[in-house]
C-alpha cells in the first residue's frame, strides 16, 4: 500500500516507517528539517518535506493510508501543543479527505476521552488530542484511532491489551514505542481496528489477536 507518516522522525514515528518498509509497502516520510532524509531512506522511505504548523495541504495523491503520529514533545509550551497536537492534525485530516485518502489511523493518548480527568499538566495536551480525534472521527474518512498509556523505550513483547475502555486495572499501565508501532502497522490488516477508538497498555495477548477480539463495527 501507499503510506504517508507525519512525525516520522519520531522515536514511535521512525520504528512504524521501518516495520511498514519491511513490510513491503510504499512509505512517504513526512519530515520538517532535510537534514533528516537520509535517515528516513535508510529506514526504506521516501521523504518528504513538510511542516503540519505552516503548510495547508499536504502531498497525499495516490496515498492510500496516512498515519499521524506527531507530538509537540514534552519540553514544549501550549501555544506548540495546539499547533501541532490539534490542529496540525486537523489539517492533515482535513487534507486526507480532499485527497480521498482510504484509511486515517491517529496516534492519540490515554485519557483524550475526557480531559479533564486526567492530571492537571497533561490537560492542554489531552484537550488537543481530544479535538483532534473529534475531527477525524467526524471526517468522513474510515478512521482508528489508538490512546496508548505511558510510553517507554524498553524493547517490545508483541503483547498488548487493546479494549474499547480499559479497566481501572489496567489503565496504570505503560507501553513500549516498539508495540505501539507494530499496532499501528498491523491496523492496516484488521477490519476489527476499522472506524474504532481503542485503549492500549503492554498485555498478554498476541497484537494481531488483540486486534481481532475488539467488537466489529457493523456498517
Amino acid at each position: 500500500m501507499k503510506i504517508f507518516i507525519a512525525g516520522a522522525h519520531g522515536t514511535t514515528g521512525q520504528k512504524l516507517v521501518k516495520i511498514l518498509s519491511e513490510k513491503g509497502h510504499q512509505v512517504k516520510a513526512m519530515i520538517r528539517d532535510s537534514s533528516q532524509e537520509d535517515e528516513m531512506k535508510q529506514l526504506g522511505a521516501e521523504p518528504v518535506i513538510a511542516d503540519l504548523e505552516k503548510d495547508k495541504d499536504f502531498p497525499l495523491n495516490g496515498i492510500e493510508v496516512v498515519y499521524f503520529c506527531a507530538g509537540s514533545g514534552a519540553a514544549t509550551g501550549p501555544d506548540k501543543t495546539t499547533a501541532v497536537d490539534e490542529k496540525g492534525a486537523i489539517k492533515l485530516v482535513e487534507s486526507a479527505y480532499k485527497h480521498k485518502v482510504f484509511k486515517f489511523i491517529m496516534l492519540s493518548s490515554l485519557g483524550a476521552d475526557d480531559p479533564k480527568k486526567g492530571p492537571e499538566n497533561l490537560q492542554h495536551y489531552l484537550k488537543a488530542k481530544h479535538e483532534a480525534d473529534k475531527e477525524l472521527k467526524f471526517s468522513g474518512l474510515a478512521y482508528t484511532i489508538l490512546r496508548p498509556g505511558r510510553l517507554t523505550n524498553e524493547p517490545g513483547t508483541g503483547k498488548i491489551t487493546a479494549k474499547e475502555l480499559l479497566d481501572s486495572s489496567e489503565r496504570g499501565r505503560s507501553i513500549s514505542r516498539e508495540d505501539v508501532a507494530r499496532t499501528l502497522a498491523a491496523c492496516i490488516d484488521h477490519r476489527h481496528t476499522e472506524n474504532k477508538v481503542f485503549e492500549l497498555v503492554s498485555g498478554e495477548t498476541p497484537i494481531d489477536k488483540a486486534l481481532m477480539d475488539l467488537p466489529l463495527v457493523q456498517r
